[in-house]
């Protein structure tokens, strides 16, 4: 029994890839076997290597700790604006067994407008470029992506669903159709640097390791994202198979520091603002739904009870065990449909052994990533903007490109759950 749901992970890739069949413009069109069958094993690889090597863990541990240390920095300044209610010692007595006061957006949040700066900084000095431009370099030679497919795919890594675009803006108006959506599909299968370090640090007493498994996670994200594309969207790619130039630049360190900060800010707005209106509607359609409808099990049919009914199966074929699938199953439909970030604030408000910890590390996985409705809006009104005549092709690849960002990131889920023991639970 062990063994079969030690496999499961495979009936998962086997969903996932019959289903971008099913989703795709050409099912007569398909990517060579070997080329597939080469895809996922370089996410096998790169799970293995990195999650069971210890050396390669623990250098990413160490990127867990260079984040500790941001968390710890960005603590003295929220502190010093904000005051007790950013992290500063309170300036009352607590009543016994109290803790801290936690409020997510005076002591969370800045770590969005923090991250957002040093990206920028690391991006003008040229660290970031460095990086960006040798993961293009390793997509080209084994993948075969073209160059923009392979620079956009790399900046994803560190940048959002908005500003990864910004780095190919002027190719928006004569890249094929099909490494459009590959781009597309990039940007919604992975979550900027910023946005992980808040969803790492949200997840923490859940997965003490959350930042390192989100970082895997965005590297597995990238084959698997590429794969998906080329399925649902096949075709050549853009006539220039070298890479471009990345076209976003800073003037000077002050420059790069002022403009991620307010970047930042920007987004740390429109986080607060989704979340409000978020938790809102779900609250407003919970209250329709325990109107209407009758009790089911003694308990009022709910928002996330019904996402844990419609996701349970698709999610047991990640490496589930279906005992667990109707509260993983809540999660990942809170996710697709309405917001990353609500569902990791529900993962992280649930019972210690609600999930096993190798479900813990598989739900991580399927959730990390910016593939929701709202997303589709801002990737296509960005790629509209930059490119006006390429308007109707972001239309209508910007569905196809939610559906594809939540199977890559899936398929990473399914990854990590077969190089997983299911004894173990956790790298």
């Amino acid at each position: 029994m062990a063994i079969l749901q030690q496999a499961q992970g495979l009936i998962g890739i086997a969903v996932i890839l019959a289903l971008a069949w099913a989703f795709s413009e050409d099912r007569k069109t398909l990517p060579g076997w070997r080329w597939a069958a080469g895809a996922i094993a370089m996410q096998l690889v790169l799970a293995l290597l990195i999650v069971r090597v210890p050396a390669v863990w623990g250098l990413v541990g160490g990127i867990n700790r260079a984040v500790s240390a941001i968390e710890t920095a960005t603590l003295a300044g929220s502190s010093y604006m904000f005051g007790y209610l950013g992290g500063a010692p309170v300036p009352f007595v607590l009543r016994p067994g109290a803790g801290q006061p936690m409020v997510i957006a005076f002591q969370i949040l800045p770590l969005i407008i923090v991250f957002s700066a040093l990206t920028a900084l690391l991006w003008h000095w040229g660290v970031l470029k460095w990086v960006v431009k040798g993961l293009s370099w390793a997509l080209r030679k084994t993948l075969g992506v073209t160059g923009v497919v392979g620079l956009n795919a790399g900046a994803n890594i560190f940048l959002g669903v908005v500003e990864a675009p910004l780095i190919v803006r002027s190719w928006f108006a004569k890249m094929s159709r099909a490494d459009m959506f590959a781009v597309m599909v990039l940007s919604m299968a992975n979550i900027s640097g910023a946005l992980l370090v808040l969803y790492a640090t949200t997840l923490a007493q859940q997965l003490p390791d959350a930042v390192g498994h989100m970082i895997v996670a965005s590297f597995l994200s990238l084959p698997a994202a590429i794969l998906i594309a080329r399925i649902m969207v096949p075709g050549a790619g853009s006539a220039e198979p070298e890479e471009p130039t990345a076209e976003v630049e800073y003037e000077s360190t002050i420059d790069a520091i002022i403009k991620g900060t307010m970047d930042g800010v920007q987004l740390v707005l429109a986080v607060i603002g989704i979340i409000i209106v978020i938790f809102a509607l779900v609250n407003l359609a919970d209250q329709i739904l325990g109107a209407t409808l009758p009790l089911i099990g003694n308990e009022p049919v709910t928002v996330k009870r019904g996402f844990g009914w419609l996701f349970a199966p698709f999610i047991w074929t990640l490496g589930v065990p279906w005992a667990e699938t109707g509260t993983a199953g809540a999660l990942m439909g809170t996710k697709a449909i309405l917001n990353e970030y609500v569902a990791y604030l529900e993962f992280a408000g649930l019972p210690a052994d609600a999930l096993s910890g190798r479900s813990k590390l598989i739900v991580t996985y399927a959730l990390c990533n910016v593939a929701n409705l709202a997303s589709v809006g801002l990737l296509v009104s960005t790629i509209s903007t930059l490119a006006p005549d390429r308007r109707r092709d972001a239309v209508s690849l910007g569905m196809k490109s939610w559906i594809a960002g939540n199977l890559a990131s899936a398929m990473g889920a399914a990854v990590i759950g077969l190089v997983t023991p299911i004894a173990i639970g956790a790298a």
